[in-house]
């Protein structure tokens, strides 16, 4: 007759099961979030920063770029606001290098706004709240990876804005199956974090 399970056993097991079953519905929703695109009008399209090497984007930023510059060019939004602080070493940052990009690709300089201090994702979020200040429409157009969709919009809507979701598809994290799956896992770990941190304050 096998032994039943002592009480501390079984909180143990019922929270193991609870941490899993958390971290397989972050993961859905992360994988859905890859797929969904709600690509719309809004009053401003954001760009998530990404590494720059000495004043160029890298590859990542670059389909980040291309994609929001796109976007714009379709008139999907009269503002165009990159984001991202400067990483150690760096003598510029993200935002800068993102704004003479999008320069030499047609977007006016009185179109662009920088966010240039955040060096996190939850940062640079509540910089693009201060930088929209008192602006009734809060409505934005995320440009990321997909793998950093979800998460993004948990923290978009903490920080006030009602975000819309506008993946880019020419990444090369996209581009490896490796890749997406790496950083998929990633991002479904660290979206609970952002959201019961992100609640708590």
């Amino acid at each position: 007759m096998p032994t039943r399970r002592s009480l501390p056993a079984r909180v143990v097991l019922a929270f193991l099961s609870l941490v899993l079953f958390g971290w397989l519905t972050s993961l859905v929703a992360v994988l859905f979030w890859e797929r969904h695109d709600q690509t719309r009008p809004a009053s401003a399209i954001v760009v998530l920063g990404a590494a720059q090497y000495v004043g160029h984007p890298s590859p990542v930023l670059r389909a980040r770029l291309d994609h929001a510059i796109m976007l714009w060019h379709r008139g999907l939004a009269p503002t165009l606001i990159v984001t991202g602080g400067r990483g150690a070493g760096d003598t510029t940052s993200e935002a800068a290098v993102s704004q003479r990009y999008a320069l030499q690709h047609g977007v006016p300089v009185g179109a662009i706004l920088l966010e240039s201090k955040g060096r996190t994702t939850s940062q640079s979020m509540d910089g693009v709240a201060l930088l929209l200040g008192t602006s009734k429409r809060k409505d934005v157009l995320l440009v990321s990876d997909p793998f950093h969709m979800f998460r993004v919009i948990i923290l978009a809507r903490r920080h006030g804005l009602e975000p819309y979701a506008s993946p880019t598809q020419t990444s090369p994290i996209a581009a490896s199956r490796a890749e997406r799956w790496k950083y998929a896992l990633g991002e479904s770990i660290k979206a609970p974090f952002a959201f019961i941190y992100e609640s708590s304050r």
